[in-house]
């Protein structure tokens, strides 16, 4: 028997389970170039992105994490997307991630989305951390982990190759234990 994905509204948001409809506005947001600057998945063509959709409908069957649709309420506009993956049931952590179409950069959507999907994480899949890895040059999601009170940890440097040069990523981590995304938003 399949489990239920979780719907979580609000009055402006609607994040969802994706469905075979949005595979061109994943490929809209995937294939745009401010987005996957700083962005570790890219695609070229629809039909690549498809390999995109089946990595959230795995994470989901394979209990390894969770990806939302990120919608306007009456689930007109996709916004884009947001979600938890690197799912460690025994370390109790996962990794958040998210993105946006440039249209909707600005208008505070994602400092809604995220604190409803670390809550979720934190109430439902019973996590302790939720990390961020974010390239130290990323200004702009630098400062939304800071205005959703995620704590800078560190920097990896040169720890990964992108485009034939060596980035390195700036680590942050929101708890359960100091929550204060959970706490404020109950």
């Amino acid at each position: 028997m399949k489990k239920e994905f979780p719907t979580i509204k609000t009055e402006r948001l609607l994040l969802r389970q994706f469905a075979d409809n949005d595979l061109e506005n994943v490929f809209k947001g995937l294939s745009h170039p401010e987005v996957i600057q700083y962005y570790g998945v890219s695609f070229q063509t629809l039909e690549a992105t498809k390999e995109q959709m089946i990595f959230f409908a795995d994470l989901e069957k394979n209990d390894t994490g969770i990806w939302f649709a990120i919608c306007s309420a009456d689930n007109k506009t996709f916004y884009g997307a947001a979600g938890l993956n690197n799912l460690s049931k025994e370390h109790k952590k996962a990794e958040i991630g998210f993105w946006l179409i440039p249209d909707f950069w600005g208008h505070g959507i994602i400092k809604e989305a995220i604190p409803l999907i670390c809550n979720y994480g934190f109430d439902n899949l019973e996590l302790n951390r939720i990390e961020a890895f974010v390239e130290t040059e990323n200004k702009n999601c630098k400062n939304v982990m800071a205005k959703l009170d995620f704590q800078y940890e560190g920097t990896m440097k040169e720890c990964e190759v992108k485009n034939g040069k060596f980035i390195s990523l700036d680590i942050y981590a929101i708890f359960l234990s100091a929550n204060s995304i959970s706490n404020s938003s109950k």
